[in-house]
Protein backbone atom coordinates (compact mmCIF):
# COMPACT_ATOMS: atom_id res chain seq x y z
CA UNK A 1 0.00 0.00 0.00
CA UNK A 2 2.58 2.46 0.95
CA UNK A 3 3.98 1.76 -2.97
CA UNK A 4 0.71 2.23 -4.25
CA UNK A 5 0.52 5.39 -2.09
CA UNK A 6 3.53 6.54 -3.88
CA UNK A 7 2.89 5.60 -7.10
CA UNK A 8 -0.52 6.84 -7.16
CA UNK A 9 -0.31 11.08 -7.01
CA UNK A 10 -1.55 13.88 -8.33
CA UNK A 11 -0.40 13.31 -11.66
CA UNK A 12 -2.35 10.05 -11.99
CA UNK A 13 -5.17 12.10 -11.46
CA UNK A 14 -4.83 15.54 -13.83
CA UNK A 15 -2.06 14.09 -16.57
CA UNK A 16 -2.85 10.70 -17.46
CA UNK A 17 -6.52 11.39 -18.86
CA UNK A 18 -4.86 14.31 -21.12
CA UNK A 19 -1.82 12.40 -22.08
CA UNK A 20 -4.16 9.10 -23.37
CA UNK A 21 -6.26 11.56 -24.64
CA UNK A 22 -3.85 13.40 -26.81
CA UNK A 23 -2.18 10.55 -28.39
CA UNK A 24 -4.26 8.39 -29.36
CA UNK A 25 -7.37 7.73 -27.18
CA UNK A 26 -8.16 4.36 -26.77
CA UNK A 27 -5.01 2.69 -29.39
CA UNK A 28 -2.78 4.68 -26.45
CA UNK A 29 -3.76 2.13 -23.83
CA UNK A 30 -1.44 -0.60 -25.85
CA UNK A 31 1.81 1.27 -26.08
CA UNK A 32 0.93 2.45 -22.22
CA UNK A 33 0.09 -1.56 -21.44
CA UNK A 34 3.64 -2.50 -23.28
CA UNK A 35 5.99 0.57 -21.21
CA UNK A 36 4.39 -0.62 -18.41
CA UNK A 37 5.71 -4.39 -18.97
CA UNK A 38 9.05 -3.67 -20.44
CA UNK A 39 10.13 -0.86 -18.50
CA UNK A 40 7.80 -0.26 -15.65
CA UNK A 41 7.62 -3.13 -13.74
CA UNK A 42 11.27 -4.30 -14.78
CA UNK A 43 12.41 -1.24 -13.31
CA UNK A 44 9.94 -1.60 -10.15
CA UNK A 45 11.73 -5.31 -9.39
CA UNK A 46 15.32 -3.84 -9.87
CA UNK A 47 15.14 -0.81 -7.49
CA UNK A 48 12.94 -3.42 -4.74
CA UNK A 49 15.92 -5.78 -5.60
CA UNK A 50 18.54 -3.13 -4.57
CA UNK A 51 16.52 -2.00 -1.16
CA UNK A 52 15.64 -5.55 0.05
CA UNK A 53 18.80 -6.98 -1.14
CA UNK A 54 21.34 -4.17 1.09
CA UNK A 55 18.39 -3.05 3.59
CA UNK A 56 19.57 0.12 2.88
CA UNK A 57 18.57 4.21 1.88
CA UNK A 58 19.77 4.40 -1.85
CA UNK A 59 23.27 6.68 -1.16
CA UNK A 60 24.11 3.58 1.15
CA UNK A 61 22.78 0.76 -1.07
CA UNK A 62 24.60 1.68 -4.10
CA UNK A 63 27.98 2.26 -2.14
CA UNK A 64 27.75 -1.17 -1.14
CA UNK A 65 27.48 -2.08 -4.67
CA UNK A 66 30.30 0.02 -6.00
CA UNK A 67 31.61 2.75 -4.25
CA UNK A 68 31.10 5.48 -7.23
CA UNK A 69 27.68 4.43 -7.72
CA UNK A 70 26.90 6.60 -4.57
CA UNK A 71 26.66 9.47 -6.32
CA UNK A 72 23.95 8.16 -8.29
CA UNK A 73 22.21 7.69 -4.67
CA UNK A 74 22.99 11.49 -3.17
CA UNK A 75 21.99 13.06 -6.47
CA UNK A 76 18.44 11.09 -6.09
CA UNK A 77 17.81 12.65 -2.80
CA UNK A 78 18.63 15.86 -4.08
CA UNK A 79 16.11 15.19 -6.83
CA UNK A 80 13.53 14.22 -3.80
CA UNK A 81 14.62 17.70 -2.03
CA UNK A 82 13.60 19.38 -4.41
CA UNK A 83 10.32 17.73 -5.69
CA UNK A 84 8.96 18.30 -2.10
CA UNK A 85 9.48 21.75 -1.71
CA UNK A 86 7.13 22.34 -4.76
CA UNK A 87 4.73 19.34 -4.28
CA UNK A 88 3.52 20.38 -0.88
CA UNK A 89 2.23 23.57 -2.41
CA UNK A 90 0.07 21.76 -4.79
CA UNK A 91 -1.53 19.52 -1.67
CA UNK A 92 -1.71 22.93 0.05
CA UNK A 93 -3.52 24.25 -2.63
CA UNK A 94 -6.09 21.40 -3.14
CA UNK A 95 -6.48 21.78 0.68
CA UNK A 96 -7.69 25.33 0.55
CA UNK A 97 -9.84 24.28 -2.74
CA UNK A 98 -11.73 21.69 -0.65
CA UNK A 99 -12.50 24.60 1.92
CA UNK A 100 -13.64 26.57 -1.21
CA UNK A 101 -15.85 23.52 -3.16
CA UNK A 102 -18.92 23.95 -0.07
CA UNK A 103 -19.80 27.43 -1.12
CA UNK A 104 -18.18 27.75 -4.45
CA UNK A 105 -15.91 30.35 -3.53
CA UNK A 106 -14.29 30.74 -6.98
CA UNK A 107 -17.49 32.77 -7.93
CA UNK A 108 -17.93 32.64 -12.12
CA UNK A 109 -14.13 33.64 -13.19
CA UNK A 110 -12.45 29.98 -11.70
CA UNK A 111 -9.06 31.34 -13.69
CA UNK A 112 -9.14 34.38 -12.24
CA UNK A 113 -10.15 33.97 -9.14
CA UNK A 114 -7.46 30.92 -9.33
CA UNK A 115 -4.46 33.07 -10.46
CA UNK A 116 -4.90 36.76 -8.96
CA UNK A 117 -7.62 35.87 -5.87
CA UNK A 118 -5.86 32.59 -4.74
CA UNK A 119 -2.04 33.23 -5.71
CA UNK A 120 -1.91 36.37 -6.41
CA UNK A 121 0.36 35.72 -9.26
CA UNK A 122 3.04 38.16 -10.25
CA UNK A 123 3.10 39.80 -13.63
CA UNK A 124 6.36 37.73 -14.33
CA UNK A 125 8.87 35.45 -12.69
CA UNK A 126 11.71 36.97 -10.58
CA UNK A 127 12.58 37.22 -7.07
CA UNK A 128 10.38 37.20 -4.10
CA UNK A 129 9.11 39.98 -3.72
CA UNK A 130 5.80 39.15 -0.85
CA UNK A 131 4.38 36.48 0.79
CA UNK A 132 0.61 34.71 0.36
CA UNK A 133 -0.62 34.12 3.75
CA UNK A 134 -3.94 32.00 1.99
CA UNK A 135 -1.24 29.34 0.60
CA UNK A 136 1.29 29.80 3.49
CA UNK A 137 -0.97 28.82 6.76
CA UNK A 138 -2.58 25.18 4.62
CA UNK A 139 1.41 24.73 3.86
CA UNK A 140 2.37 24.61 7.28
CA UNK A 141 -0.01 22.60 7.96
CA UNK A 142 0.60 19.93 5.26
CA UNK A 143 3.96 20.03 6.22
CA UNK A 144 3.02 19.37 9.81
CA UNK A 145 0.86 16.55 9.50
CA UNK A 146 3.86 15.21 6.91
CA UNK A 147 6.58 15.43 9.68
CA UNK A 148 4.33 13.95 12.24
CA UNK A 149 3.81 11.44 10.20
CA UNK A 150 7.60 9.98 9.56
CA UNK A 151 8.14 11.33 12.91
CA UNK A 152 6.41 7.77 14.36
CA UNK A 153 8.27 5.65 11.82
CA UNK A 154 7.71 3.27 9.17
CA UNK A 155 5.09 0.12 10.72
CA UNK A 156 3.61 3.07 13.41
CA UNK A 157 3.65 5.83 11.33
CA UNK A 158 3.95 5.24 7.63
CA UNK A 159 2.37 2.04 7.23
CA UNK A 160 -0.77 2.85 9.21
CA UNK A 161 -1.47 6.39 7.35
CA UNK A 162 -1.34 4.22 3.99
CA UNK A 163 -3.54 2.06 5.41
CA UNK A 164 -5.56 4.75 6.14
CA UNK A 165 -4.75 6.84 2.73
CA UNK A 166 -5.18 4.43 0.03
CA UNK A 167 -8.29 2.90 1.02
CA UNK A 168 -10.15 6.04 1.38
CA UNK A 169 -8.65 7.31 -2.01
CA UNK A 170 -9.75 4.72 -3.48
CA UNK A 171 -13.49 4.80 -1.95
CA UNK A 172 -13.56 8.83 -2.63
CA UNK A 173 -12.58 8.59 -6.19
CA UNK A 174 -14.72 5.27 -7.16
CA UNK A 175 -17.75 7.79 -5.27
CA UNK A 176 -16.62 10.78 -7.88
CA UNK A 177 -16.34 8.63 -10.81
CA UNK A 178 -19.84 7.26 -9.77
CA UNK A 179 -21.00 10.92 -10.12
CA UNK A 180 -19.20 12.42 -12.97
CA UNK A 181 -20.31 9.16 -15.26
CA UNK A 182 -24.28 10.56 -14.05
CA UNK A 183 -23.30 13.81 -15.51
CA UNK A 184 -25.32 14.47 -18.71
CA UNK A 185 -22.46 14.33 -21.67
CA UNK A 186 -20.48 12.12 -20.25
CA UNK A 187 -20.92 9.40 -22.57
CA UNK A 188 -19.26 12.15 -25.46
CA UNK A 189 -16.54 12.44 -22.85
CA UNK A 190 -15.39 8.57 -22.32
CA UNK A 191 -15.88 9.05 -26.35
CA UNK A 192 -13.47 11.39 -26.87
CA UNK A 193 -11.04 9.35 -24.21
CA UNK A 194 -11.51 5.99 -25.52
CA UNK A 195 -12.05 6.26 -29.44
CA UNK A 196 -8.74 4.69 -30.51
CA UNK A 197 -6.99 6.16 -33.30
CA UNK A 198 -4.65 3.15 -34.42
CA UNK A 199 -2.69 5.72 -36.85
CA UNK A 200 -1.15 7.26 -33.95
CA UNK A 201 0.59 3.91 -33.01
CA UNK A 202 2.62 4.77 -36.18
CA UNK A 203 4.00 7.74 -34.77
CA UNK A 204 6.97 7.60 -32.34
CA UNK A 205 6.13 10.78 -30.20
CA UNK A 206 3.27 8.59 -28.76
CA UNK A 207 5.60 5.90 -27.56
CA UNK A 208 7.67 7.85 -25.80
CA UNK A 209 4.76 9.61 -24.43
CA UNK A 210 3.68 6.01 -22.63
CA UNK A 211 7.12 5.42 -21.76
CA UNK A 212 7.10 9.09 -20.37
CA UNK A 213 4.26 8.32 -18.74
CA UNK A 214 5.09 5.03 -16.76
CA UNK A 215 8.74 6.40 -15.33
CA UNK A 216 7.00 9.76 -14.55
CA UNK A 217 4.02 7.69 -12.46
CA UNK A 218 6.17 4.85 -11.01
CA UNK A 219 7.50 6.72 -8.42
CA UNK A 220 11.02 5.18 -10.23
CA UNK A 221 14.27 6.43 -10.57
CA UNK A 222 14.47 8.95 -7.70
CA UNK A 223 15.19 6.17 -4.56
CA UNK A 224 11.58 5.71 -3.46
CA UNK A 225 11.15 2.26 -4.27
CA UNK A 226 14.78 1.51 -2.83
CA UNK A 227 13.82 2.96 0.18
CA UNK A 228 10.61 1.88 0.91
CA UNK A 229 11.76 -1.80 0.13
CA UNK A 230 14.99 -1.77 2.37
CA UNK A 231 12.22 -2.09 5.19
CA UNK A 232 10.58 -5.31 3.88
CA UNK A 233 10.75 -8.31 5.82
CA UNK A 234 13.22 -11.39 4.26
CA UNK A 235 10.80 -13.46 3.26
CA UNK A 236 8.48 -11.33 0.77
CA UNK A 237 7.20 -11.50 -2.76
CA UNK A 238 9.70 -9.22 -4.75
CA UNK A 239 8.06 -9.26 -8.04
CA UNK A 240 4.74 -10.37 -7.09
CA UNK A 241 4.61 -7.08 -4.91
CA UNK A 242 6.02 -5.12 -8.17
CA UNK A 243 3.07 -6.19 -10.47
CA UNK A 244 0.80 -5.49 -7.98
CA UNK A 245 1.85 -1.78 -7.33
CA UNK A 246 2.69 -1.41 -11.28
CA UNK A 247 -0.98 -2.67 -12.24
CA UNK A 248 -2.66 -0.56 -9.08
CA UNK A 249 -1.22 2.35 -10.11
CA UNK A 250 -2.25 2.13 -14.05
CA UNK A 251 -5.62 1.19 -12.58
CA UNK A 252 -5.99 4.00 -11.06
CA UNK A 253 -4.68 6.02 -13.73
CA UNK A 254 -7.70 4.26 -15.82
CA UNK A 255 -9.92 5.24 -13.44
CA UNK A 256 -8.99 8.88 -13.22
CA UNK A 257 -9.53 8.98 -16.94
CA UNK A 258 -12.55 7.62 -16.89
CA UNK A 259 -14.02 10.24 -13.91
CA UNK A 260 -11.89 13.06 -15.57
CA UNK A 261 -13.45 13.11 -19.29
CA UNK A 262 -17.14 11.79 -18.08
CA UNK A 263 -16.66 15.59 -15.83
CA UNK A 264 -14.90 17.26 -18.70
CA UNK A 265 -17.81 16.19 -20.90
CA UNK A 266 -20.52 17.33 -19.05
CA UNK A 267 -18.24 20.64 -19.01
CA UNK A 268 -18.50 20.35 -22.77
CA UNK A 269 -22.63 19.97 -23.23
CA UNK A 270 -22.77 22.68 -20.64
CA UNK A 271 -21.03 25.13 -22.89
CA UNK A 272 -21.95 23.55 -26.59
CA UNK A 273 -18.80 22.99 -27.52
CA UNK A 274 -16.21 19.85 -28.06
CA UNK A 275 -14.52 18.27 -25.41
CA UNK A 276 -10.71 19.03 -27.18
CA UNK A 277 -11.93 22.95 -26.27
CA UNK A 278 -11.90 21.77 -22.72
CA UNK A 279 -9.90 19.27 -22.56
CA UNK A 280 -6.74 20.39 -20.67
CA UNK A 281 -3.66 19.27 -18.13
CA UNK A 282 -1.97 19.83 -14.96
CA UNK A 283 -2.66 22.97 -12.93
CA UNK A 284 -5.62 23.91 -15.39
CA UNK A 285 -7.66 20.74 -15.41
CA UNK A 286 -7.72 20.70 -11.07
CA UNK A 287 -8.04 23.91 -10.16
CA UNK A 288 -9.67 25.80 -12.97
CA UNK A 289 -11.85 23.65 -15.25
CA UNK A 290 -13.17 21.16 -12.30
CA UNK A 291 -14.51 24.46 -10.44
CA UNK A 292 -16.05 25.71 -13.59
CA UNK A 293 -17.61 21.98 -13.62
CA UNK A 294 -18.71 21.86 -10.31
CA UNK A 295 -19.48 25.50 -10.45
CA UNK A 296 -22.42 24.50 -13.39
CA UNK A 297 -23.47 21.29 -11.45
CA UNK A 298 -27.51 21.63 -10.99
CA UNK A 299 -27.07 19.75 -8.01
CA UNK A 300 -24.28 18.00 -5.29
CA UNK A 301 -21.63 20.50 -7.03
CA UNK A 302 -20.09 20.64 -3.41
CA UNK A 303 -19.99 17.31 -2.44
CA UNK A 304 -18.37 16.55 -6.06
CA UNK A 305 -16.11 19.22 -4.87
CA UNK A 306 -15.05 18.09 -1.52
CA UNK A 307 -14.93 14.36 -3.32
CA UNK A 308 -12.00 15.80 -6.08
CA UNK A 309 -10.21 18.09 -4.01
CA UNK A 310 -9.95 15.40 -1.01
CA UNK A 311 -8.41 12.99 -3.40
CA UNK A 312 -6.07 15.32 -4.44
CA UNK A 313 -5.58 16.06 -0.71
CA UNK A 314 -4.84 11.96 -0.35
CA UNK A 315 -2.92 11.33 -3.39
CA UNK A 316 -0.45 14.02 -2.71
CA UNK A 317 0.02 13.19 1.02
CA UNK A 318 0.83 9.69 0.54
CA UNK A 319 3.30 10.87 -2.16
CA UNK A 320 5.07 13.41 -0.47
CA UNK A 321 5.45 11.49 2.16
CA UNK A 322 7.40 8.74 0.36
CA UNK A 323 9.37 11.73 -1.64
CA UNK A 324 10.69 12.99 2.11
CA UNK A 325 11.22 9.52 3.87
CA UNK A 326 13.86 8.99 1.17
CA UNK A 327 16.05 12.13 2.60
CA UNK A 328 15.16 11.07 5.96
CA UNK A 329 16.94 7.77 5.50
CA UNK A 330 19.73 8.90 3.34
CA UNK A 331 20.50 11.51 6.42
CA UNK A 332 19.89 9.14 8.92
CA UNK A 333 22.29 6.06 7.43
CA UNK A 334 24.87 8.61 7.01
CA UNK A 335 24.60 10.24 9.92
CA UNK A 336 23.36 7.80 12.50
CA UNK A 337 20.80 10.02 13.92
CA UNK A 338 17.55 9.24 15.33
CA UNK A 339 14.54 9.39 13.01
CA UNK A 340 12.95 11.70 15.08
CA UNK A 341 16.22 14.44 15.22
CA UNK A 342 16.25 13.49 11.80
CA UNK A 343 12.79 14.19 10.43
CA UNK A 344 13.16 17.41 12.83
CA UNK A 345 16.32 18.04 11.00
CA UNK A 346 15.72 17.27 7.26
CA UNK A 347 12.47 17.82 7.48
CA UNK A 348 12.17 20.95 9.06
CA UNK A 349 14.78 22.60 5.99
CA UNK A 350 12.98 20.88 3.75
CA UNK A 351 9.71 22.68 4.89
CA UNK A 352 11.20 25.60 5.55
CA UNK A 353 12.82 25.60 1.72
CA UNK A 354 9.40 24.93 0.83
CA UNK A 355 7.18 27.96 3.16
CA UNK A 356 9.51 30.82 2.07
CA UNK A 357 9.66 30.14 -1.66
CA UNK A 358 6.49 29.37 -3.13
CA UNK A 359 3.27 30.75 -0.74
CA UNK A 360 4.71 34.04 -3.02
CA UNK A 361 3.27 36.29 -5.86
CA UNK A 362 6.85 34.35 -8.14
CA UNK A 363 5.80 30.50 -6.50
CA UNK A 364 4.28 29.23 -9.32
CA UNK A 365 6.82 30.24 -11.50
CA UNK A 366 9.59 28.73 -9.37
CA UNK A 367 7.03 25.51 -9.82
CA UNK A 368 6.43 25.45 -13.24
CA UNK A 369 9.79 25.83 -13.69
CA UNK A 370 11.46 23.45 -10.88
CA UNK A 371 9.20 20.95 -11.98
CA UNK A 372 9.54 21.17 -15.96
CA UNK A 373 13.35 20.84 -15.12
CA UNK A 374 13.70 18.19 -12.38
CA UNK A 375 11.53 15.74 -14.17
CA UNK A 376 13.21 15.99 -17.66
CA UNK A 377 16.89 16.09 -16.33
CA UNK A 378 16.35 14.81 -13.00
CA UNK A 379 13.91 11.38 -12.53
CA UNK A 380 14.57 10.52 -16.11
CA UNK A 381 18.50 11.62 -16.59
CA UNK A 382 18.68 9.25 -12.99
CA UNK A 383 17.00 6.23 -14.08
CA UNK A 384 19.09 5.99 -17.04
CA UNK A 385 22.32 6.81 -15.67
CA UNK A 386 21.56 4.38 -13.16
CA UNK A 387 20.13 1.24 -15.65
CA UNK A 388 23.36 2.09 -17.78
CA UNK A 389 25.51 2.16 -14.34
CA UNK A 390 23.99 -1.19 -13.03
CA UNK A 391 23.02 -2.56 -16.33
CA UNK A 392 26.35 -1.96 -18.27
CA UNK A 393 28.87 -1.05 -16.63
CA UNK A 394 28.44 -2.48 -13.57
CA UNK A 395 26.83 -5.94 -14.94
CA UNK A 396 25.00 -6.61 -11.77
CA UNK A 397 21.44 -7.39 -13.53
CA UNK A 398 22.29 -11.34 -12.74
CA UNK A 399 22.83 -10.45 -9.40
CA UNK A 400 19.79 -8.95 -8.57
CA UNK A 401 17.73 -11.58 -10.80
CA UNK A 402 19.34 -14.55 -8.53
CA UNK A 403 18.06 -12.29 -5.25
CA UNK A 404 14.50 -11.68 -6.59
CA UNK A 405 14.15 -15.05 -8.13
CA UNK A 406 14.94 -16.59 -4.82
CA UNK A 407 12.29 -15.24 -3.01
CA UNK A 408 9.56 -14.18 -5.30
CA UNK A 409 6.68 -16.24 -6.76
CA UNK A 410 7.69 -15.26 -10.79
CA UNK A 411 10.41 -15.67 -11.88
CA UNK A 412 12.60 -13.21 -13.92
CA UNK A 413 13.98 -14.73 -17.19
CA UNK A 414 15.81 -13.20 -20.22
CA UNK A 415 12.97 -10.77 -20.90
CA UNK A 416 13.72 -9.10 -17.96
CA UNK A 417 17.50 -8.63 -18.54
CA UNK A 418 16.88 -7.60 -22.15
CA UNK A 419 13.86 -4.87 -20.69
CA UNK A 420 16.20 -3.36 -18.65
CA UNK A 421 19.56 -3.27 -20.43
CA UNK A 422 18.34 -3.05 -24.10
CA UNK A 423 14.83 -1.48 -24.14
CA UNK A 424 14.58 0.94 -21.23
CA UNK A 425 18.17 3.06 -21.95
CA UNK A 426 17.70 3.34 -25.59
CA UNK A 427 13.95 4.82 -24.48
CA UNK A 428 14.91 6.76 -21.79
CA UNK A 429 17.85 7.61 -23.90
CA UNK A 430 15.53 9.34 -26.55
CA UNK A 431 13.28 10.65 -24.21
CA UNK A 432 16.73 12.87 -23.17
CA UNK A 433 17.78 13.69 -26.72
CA UNK A 434 14.19 14.61 -27.61
CA UNK A 435 13.78 16.87 -24.91
CA UNK A 436 17.32 18.45 -24.47
CA UNK A 437 17.15 19.58 -28.40
CA UNK A 438 13.24 21.28 -27.85
CA UNK A 439 14.61 22.94 -24.46
CA UNK A 440 17.83 24.43 -26.89
CA UNK A 441 15.51 25.50 -29.32
CA UNK A 442 13.33 27.35 -27.70
CA UNK A 443 13.57 28.91 -23.84
CA UNK A 444 10.94 26.74 -21.79
CA UNK A 445 7.42 29.27 -21.60
CA UNK A 446 9.07 31.80 -23.36
CA UNK A 447 10.54 32.69 -19.02
CA UNK A 448 13.63 34.64 -18.93
CA UNK A 449 16.90 32.97 -19.87
CA UNK A 450 18.43 34.41 -16.96
CA UNK A 451 15.52 32.99 -14.76
CA UNK A 452 16.00 29.73 -16.28
CA UNK A 453 19.77 29.89 -15.69
CA UNK A 454 18.74 29.82 -12.63
CA UNK A 455 15.50 27.84 -11.39
CA UNK A 456 15.98 25.36 -14.40
CA UNK A 457 18.91 24.34 -15.00
CA UNK A 458 20.37 25.58 -12.51
CA UNK A 459 18.45 22.99 -10.01
CA UNK A 460 18.55 20.25 -12.82
CA UNK A 461 22.82 20.50 -12.92
CA UNK A 462 23.37 21.15 -8.90
CA UNK A 463 21.27 18.66 -8.03
CA UNK A 464 23.88 16.17 -10.04
CA UNK A 465 26.94 17.95 -8.34
CA UNK A 466 25.19 17.67 -5.08
CA UNK A 467 25.51 14.01 -5.67
CA UNK A 468 28.93 13.70 -6.25
CA UNK A 469 30.57 16.21 -3.82
CA UNK A 470 28.35 14.64 -1.06
CA UNK A 471 29.96 11.02 -2.36
CA UNK A 472 33.50 12.36 -2.38
CA UNK A 473 33.25 13.15 1.50
CA UNK A 474 34.62 10.42 3.81
CA UNK A 475 32.39 7.97 5.02
CA UNK A 476 34.26 5.61 7.34
CA UNK A 477 31.00 3.74 8.53
CA UNK A 478 29.61 2.51 5.02
CA UNK A 479 33.23 1.86 4.37
CA UNK A 480 32.99 -0.95 7.32
CA UNK A 481 29.83 -2.19 5.98
CA UNK A 482 31.34 -2.59 2.89
CA UNK A 483 34.24 -4.39 4.20
CA UNK A 484 31.81 -6.61 5.82
CA UNK A 485 29.59 -7.21 3.04
CA UNK A 486 32.95 -8.23 0.64
CA UNK A 487 33.73 -10.37 3.89
CA UNK A 488 30.61 -12.32 4.34
CA UNK A 489 30.70 -13.19 0.18
CA UNK A 490 34.04 -14.55 -0.05
CA UNK A 491 33.06 -16.65 2.82
CA UNK A 492 30.22 -17.97 1.06
CA UNK A 493 30.89 -21.53 -0.66
CA UNK A 494 30.62 -20.69 -4.54
CA UNK A 495 31.65 -17.05 -4.18
CA UNK A 496 27.83 -15.55 -4.22
CA UNK A 497 26.23 -13.70 -2.16
CA UNK A 498 23.48 -14.82 -0.28
CA UNK A 499 19.84 -14.22 -0.83
CA UNK A 500 20.11 -10.95 1.52
CA UNK A 501 23.23 -9.64 2.97
CA UNK A 502 22.90 -9.74 7.14
CA UNK A 503 24.16 -6.95 9.57
CA UNK A 504 25.59 -9.15 12.38
CA UNK A 505 25.98 -6.06 14.91
CA UNK A 506 24.72 -2.57 15.38
CA UNK A 507 27.83 -0.37 13.98
CA UNK A 508 26.93 -2.04 10.25
CA UNK A 509 23.30 -1.88 9.98
CA UNK A 510 22.08 -0.07 7.31
CA UNK A 511 20.42 2.08 9.99
CA UNK A 512 19.42 1.70 14.10
CA UNK A 513 15.50 0.57 14.36
CA UNK A 514 13.15 3.62 14.21
CA UNK A 515 10.29 1.26 15.47
CA UNK A 516 11.10 -0.21 18.30
CA UNK A 517 13.82 -1.64 20.53
CA UNK A 518 13.65 -5.14 19.22
CA UNK A 519 14.90 -4.30 15.78
CA UNK A 520 12.21 -4.64 13.65
CA UNK A 521 12.16 -2.80 10.34
CA UNK A 522 15.77 -3.75 10.22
Amino acid sequence: MAAIGSAVGLGNIWRFPYIAYDNGGGAFLLPYLIALLTAGIPLLILEYSIGHRYRSSAPLAYRRISRPAEAIGWWQVAICFVIAIYYAVIVAWAVRYTWFALGQQWGDDPDGFFFNDFLQVSDGPGMVSGFVSGVAWPLVAVWALVLAVLALGVRKGIEKANKIFIPLLVVLFVLLVIQALTLDGATAGLNALFTPDWGAMLDGGVWIAAYGQIFFSLSIGFAIMVTYASYLRRKVNLTGSAMVAGFANSSFELLAGIGVFAALGFMAATAGTAVDEVATAGIGLAFVAFPQIISTLPLGGALFGVLFFGCLVIAGLSSLISIVQVIVSAVQDRTGLGRVQTVLLVGGATALASVLLFPTPQGLYFLDTFDRFINQYGIALAGLVMVLVFGWILRRLPLFEKHANAISSVRLDWWWKIALGGITPVLLGFMMWDSLRAELTSPYEDYPQAFLLVAGWGVAIGAIVFGIVVACVPWKRADTIARRDAEHVAAQPDGEAPAQLDEPDKITAPRPSDDDQEGKGH
